[in-house]
């Protein structure tokens, strides 16, 4: 049969047909553990009754209407994610590409704004914000930019964790309006920073008068442990981008704001036509419940402690690994030698991951998963890396 699909994706062997909390089942009926959730998306694990009912009763009354009015269920999710936060205003989208796209046309009215002719943006090496051309060309990623030059200029690119590169690129050039940076690198191969690191940036930040904008598409909600992995160091940054996990599936995205940064789109500077309707807010503010009622963030601290511990001690003695780096849920698991095709072996083993970097193993489990599935999960990856 023809495949009128354009060959954007990799795509692995196998459909799926239906999804059980932390399971997917393809069409022959095989079980497989989602150790990936869709890339931090399902979170709260497929097919959940709460959500599933949400959506039903919302699009069975309103599903979309414009941003042209105002639309209750958006101003409640606004609040709450607001309150989670620290941040003072909200803007929904589809998607973190969008809402990093958002934070970018921020940091660059900011400059504006204050008369500075080129702006520019302080970005990492190794960090991945989306494909949409300013979200990519903010990525350091060479193989992402790969047939996509002329890039958006603006940006400037120091290592990262790096204090004293960003120090340096700071004296270097006065017209530097924002920092954008994840704060844990999940495409690059989850980097976790030194502690220290963020609130350092945050200072400097500070003290020169430009925003801090922090991208937890992939790390946010309960993700490390905490609802936002920069509250691992106490810091409030000036705009957060966050999508994936806050509809569990449905398309949805945001960029939050405070400080100097929260008033800076005004009305004809920015929009979404589909970003923030009924459906997509109703999911969100489900998903805010479950996660606070069922004390997700305790959960992932917890099996990321367990996954962190049995990790270390089946699989670091053996001659294929290298490191193992996990901060709550986010784990990568570092090979010494390129594992790319590894991901059809895993799968045939019952068992969803992802191969990022070339070498390094990523998983991104649900946030529900228990104690019994940690350990089905290690057995799979024991046996596989002998």
């Amino acid at each position: 049969m023809k495949d009128y699909l354009m060959k954007t994706y990799n795509r692995k062997p196998v459909s799926f047909v239906k999804g059980e909390g932390v399971y997917l089942y393809d069409e022959k009926g095989k079980k497989y553990i989602d150790a990936l959730c869709g890339l931090a998306v399902t979170s709260l694990g497929h097919s959940n009754e709460e959500i599933t009912e949400v959506l039903k009763s919302q699009s069975s009354s309103l599903i979309h209407t414009s941003n042209a009015f105002h639309i209750e269920p958006q101003q409640k999710l606004a609040k709450r994610l607001c309150q989670l936060s620290g941040m003072t205003t909200a803007f929904f989208c589809n998607s973190g590409a969008e809402a990093v796209e958002a934070s970018i046309k921020i940091a660059r009215k900011f400059g504006n704004d204050r008369e500075i002719r080129s702006p520019k943006i302080l970005v990492m090496e190794n960090s991945f914000h989306g494909r949409t051309m300013a979200a990519l060309s903010a990525t350091g990623s060479a193989k992402s930019h790969a047939g996509f030059t002329p890039l958006v200029d603006g940006f400037v690119r120091v290592p990262f964790n790096d204090i004293n590169s960003v120090k340096k690129a700071l004296d270097l050039h006065d017209d530097i309006v924002a920092v954008l940076l994840e704060p844990i690198q999940g495409e690059g191969g989850i980097i976790i920073p030194d502690h220290g690191y963020l609130y350092e940036l945050r200072e400097i930040t500070n003290d020169r008068n430009i925003l801090l904008m922090i991208d937890e598409v992939q790390s946010g909600f309960c993700r490390t442990g905490k609802w936002f992995a920069h509250q691992h160091e106490n810091i409030i940054p000036d705009v957060i981008t966050i999508a994936k996990a806050l509809g569990n599936g449905v398309p949805i995205g945001a960029c939050l704001a405070a400080t100097n940064a929260s008033n800076i789109l005004i009305p004809g500077s920015h929009g979404s036509t589909f970003g923030g309707n009924f459906l997509s807010c109703s999911v969100g503010l489900k998903v805010l419940d479950i996660m606070r009622d069922q004390q997700i963030c305790i959960n992932a601290r917890k099996m990321g402690d367990l996954f962190s511990k049995e990790l270390k001690e089946r699989l670091l003695t053996k001659k294929s690994v290298l490191d193992i780096r996990c901060k709550g849920l986010m784990i990568g698991i570092e090979l010494k030698e390129d594992c790319s095709t590894l991901g059809n072996t895993f799968l045939e083993n019952g068992l969803i991951v992802n191969i990022t970097k070339g070498n390094i193993i990523r998983m991104l489990p649900p946030l529900i998963i228990n104690e019994n599935q940690v350990h089905d999960i290690i057995e799979i990856l024991d046996k596989i890396l002998d």
